[in-house]
C-alpha cells in the first residue's frame, strides 16, 4: 500500500496542477482542517470474571468499525433506512494537516498568495492527489431526534470508519417537576435495557465494552443517551502514515551544492 501511494504521489508531483484547471465547486462542501489529534488513551481493566468482548463486530445502526466510506454512504444515501444525511454539510472533507502544509508551500512556489486563491489551489491539489477525504458523515433520525456522527481515516488507510458516536435525548428534561424526572428516569432505563439487550453486559467497569486491556484496540463506551464506538489504534496508524508520507514527499527546491 505504501509503495502504491508513493508511486501515485510521485507521478502527480511531477506535473503541477493549478486551481483554474479544476471545475470542482468546493463551495458546495464543508472542508475543515484536521486538528491535533490526541490518540493517547488510558489503559482499561477487564472486570473480574469477564472475558474480552467482540467490539470489532459491534455495530451502531449497521455501521461497524473498519467499514469503507463508500459502503456507509451507500447504506444511508441509497438504502432508505431509519437514518438520513443531515440537510446541510452531511459530509465533511478534510486534508490532513501535514499534507496541507506541504501543499501550501507548493502553491506559494507558483506565486499564489491571495488567501482565497491559495485555499483553492491547496484544495485542488489535494483532491487531484487523493489527499482530500471524507472525514465525517452526519446522520439524523428526524422522528426521534437521534443523531449519529461517523468518523473516517484518510485515504492512506483506505478511508475507513474509526469512530461512531450516537446520541439521543434521554438525558434531556422539559422541566424540574417530579413528573419530568420520572419520565427521564424511565427513558434512561429503557435506553440502557436496549443497550444491554444488543451488546450484553459491559466487561470493563459499568459502562465499557473492550476487546482487550489495550486502549488502542476497539472499545465502546455508553453514556446517558450516547454510545461511542472507537478504534484508537486505527486512528493512530492513519495519523502516523500521513505524517511520514508527507515528510517524505515534501516538494523542496532542488538544491545543488
Amino acid at each position: 500500500m505504501k509503495k502504491i501511494m508513493m508511486i501515485f504521489l510521485t507521478a502527480f508531483l511531477a506535473f503541477p496542477v493549478y486551481a483554474d484547471d479544476d471545475p470542482f465547486d468546493f463551495n458546495n462542501f464543508a472542508i475543515v482542517d484536521s486538528g491535533d489529534v490526541d490518540v493517547t488513551s488510558a489503559g482499561v481493566m477487564i472486570n473480574d470474571g469477564a472475558g474480552t468482548a467482540g467490539v470489532g463486530s459491534f455495530d451502531i445502526a449497521g455501521i461497524m468499525l473498519g467499514m469503507p466510506f463508500e459502503d456507509v454512504q451507500t447504506l444511508f444515501f441509497k438504502g432508505g433506512g431509519l437514518y438520513s444525511p443531515r440537510e446541510k454539510n452531511s459530509i465533511v472533507y478534510t486534508i490532513q494537516k501535514d499534507w496541507k502544509y506541504n501543499l501550501d508551500y507548493e502553491c506559494r512556489q507558483q506565486n499564489i498568495f491571495v488567501p482565497a486563491e491559495l485555499e483553492k489551489c491547496i484544495n485542488t491539489l489535494a483532491r487531484s492527489r487523493g489527499l482530500l477525504y471524507a472525514s465525517e458523515l452526519h446522520l439524523v433520525r428526524k422522528s426521534t431526534g437521534e443523531t449519529i456522527t461517523v468518523y473516517f481515516t484518510s485515504n492512506a488507510t483506505d478511508n475507513q470508519v474509526w469512530r461512531v458516536v450516537y446520541n439521543n435525548d434521554v438525558n434531556e428534561l422539559e422541566g424540574d417537576a417530579e413528573k419530568f424526572e420520572n419520565q427521564r428516569q424511565k427513558k434512561i432505563l429503557a435506553f440502557w435495557q436496549n443497550v444491554l439487550d444488543k451488546y450484553g453486559a459491559p466487561n470493563s467497569g459499568s459502562d465499557k465494552w473492550v476487546s482487550t486491556s489495550n486502549a488502542y484496540d476497539p472499545m465502546m463506551t455508553a453514556y446517558y443517551g450516547a454510545l461511542d464506538l472507537t478504534d484508537n489504534g486505527r486512528r493512530a496508524t492513519d495519523e502516523a502514515k500521513n505524517i511520514n508520507a508527507a515528510r517524505e514527499n515534501f516538494k523542496a527546491k532542488p538544491y545543488a551544492f
